[in-house]
């Protein structure tokens, strides 16, 4: 079955160039011209990747991205900010709002084609880790362990995982997180961690990282 793709722009010429081309390389494309439509799409289709553009009527792209990541079924969908406005103040707005990734317009379609095909294998991969499969830490070469296959964290996702397993089954507060993670210091926004989580639990099987609503995070081997 082909991987499926919502792309959400309220420019319509963009919706066919980009959609056409992105199914010539295999993907189920759905479509949305705004925010409102988008959801309505996303909790139908559920496709495996969202790119949303920052500026559109009726709902704005950073109110799609968090209206997305309130809904369950959405919660974790790969979203990718494909923008014009690529100013840094935008993008880290992207990034608070719950996006993945952000790539700014103009961008040649064959660049496109490959950051997609790459968050593309991402997925796949991330939907090939077995539902029960132990989880560990390699804390000597900075890697985790999950049913036996290694793989690599960056940095900030390393030291949250293994905060979580240095104590399983107790709770970490977001306060004790950010303060672990990043520091005191370190003025973060209040979707960083919840980026982080996400990513993690593709690596390492939802049922492992528990989120407990309004309070943080637990480890569950």
């Amino acid at each position: 079955m082909a991987q499926r793709i919502l792309l959400v722009d309220d420019e319509s010429d963009i919706l066919e160039f980009v959609g056409y081309n992105l199914a010539r390389e295999g993907y189920e494309i759905f479509t949305a011209s705004n925010g409102a439509e988008a959801i309505e799409q996303a909790l139908e289709h559920r496709p495996h990747l969202i790119l949303l553009d920052m500026m559109m009527p009726v709902m704005d792209g950073l109110q799609t991205c968090r209206e997305l990541r309130a809904h369950p079924e959405t919660a974790d969908t790969r979203i990718v900010f494909l923008s014009a406005l690529g100013e840094d103040e935008n993008q880290l707005s992207g990034f608070e709002a719950g996006a993945d990734e952000y790539i700014s317009k103009p961008v040649k379609m064959n660049l496109l084609k490959s950051r997609v095909n790459a968050i593309m294998r991402r997925v796949a991969e991330s939907e090939d880790v077995p539902a029960d499969t132990h989880a560990s830490i390699d804390r000597e070469r900075h890697k985790i362990v999950v049913g036996g296959i290694e793989s690599d964290l960056p940095r900030k996702e390393f030291l949250l995982f293994d905060l979580l397993v240095s104590s399983p089954g107790r709770l970490f507060t977001r306060e004790e997180i950010y303060s672990s993670v990043w520091g005191d210091d370190v003025v973060v926004g209040p979707r960083t961690i919840d980026v982080h989580i996400r990513r993690l639990r593709r690596k390492v099987g939802d049922e492992h990282i528990v989120t407990v609503k309004g309070l943080g995070y637990k480890y569950e081997p």
